[in-house]
């Protein structure tokens, strides 16, 4: 498997609620781990910090969160399924987001400071997450693909909400106009 990125029409797909959590279902979560770490080798000023099932085209409700998201070194997710918001509140704040599925663009994505969320683990058990600020994000930026919603599309009316991270690993802001607006390709249109 590999980690699928605009234009791909499944990104845009709504995915299925997992059932039994099944061999099947346990295999899916480790490829989904593999492939997280694999692009984070790729991307040296990067990390990995979650993915969702659906960005490598299999359309389950799961999604992988990192457990250190400041030690690049401690390369262990915990996994999530059947994720649901049960409430998003708080000050809006606008940051950075960028996505495995989204290559080379970022954004200033408002997203709502505080979550509450219920899911299982993997081994079944249901749990109830309280998250703020970066983890709030992080869970709101992954449920969002379970629907087919990508980050860009909470900014495409926002030009200068765009960035490209340069050869030294600094964000600088994109020519809307030129890159992003007419871009088919990165929203996925034909």
């Amino acid at each position: 498997m590999e980690i699928i990125t605009t234009p791909n029409p499944r990104l845009r797909e709504k995915s299925e609620k997992v059932g039994a959590i099944d061999e099947e279902v346990l295999n899916t979560i480790a490829e989904m781990r593999r492939l997280s770490l694999e692009w984070e080798k790729e991307h040296p000023y990067e990390i990995s910090a979650a993915m969702a099932a659906p960005q490598m085209g299999v359309l389950k409700r799961i999604i992988i969160v990192r457990d250190d998201m400041e030690n690049k070194e401690k390369a262990t997710f915990t996994a999530l399924i059947n994720p649901v918001v049960i409430k998003a509140e708080g000050k809006i704040i606008r940051d950075f987001e960028g996505c495995l599925s989204v290559p080379s663009i970022y954004g200033m994505v408002p997203r709502e400071s505080k979550v509450r969320i219920k899911a299982k683990l993997e081994d079944g058990t249901e749990v109830r997450i309280k998250a703020n600020d970066e983890l709030a994000r992080i869970l709101l930026h992954e449920i969002d693909h379970l629907d087919g919603v990508l980050f860009i599309d909470h900014i495409k009316d926002d030009p200068k909400a765009f960035y490209k991270m340069s050869e030294k690993g600094d964000l600088e802001p994109v020519d809307f106009e030129k890159e992003i607006a007419g871009n088919k390709e990165l929203w996925g249109e034909e």
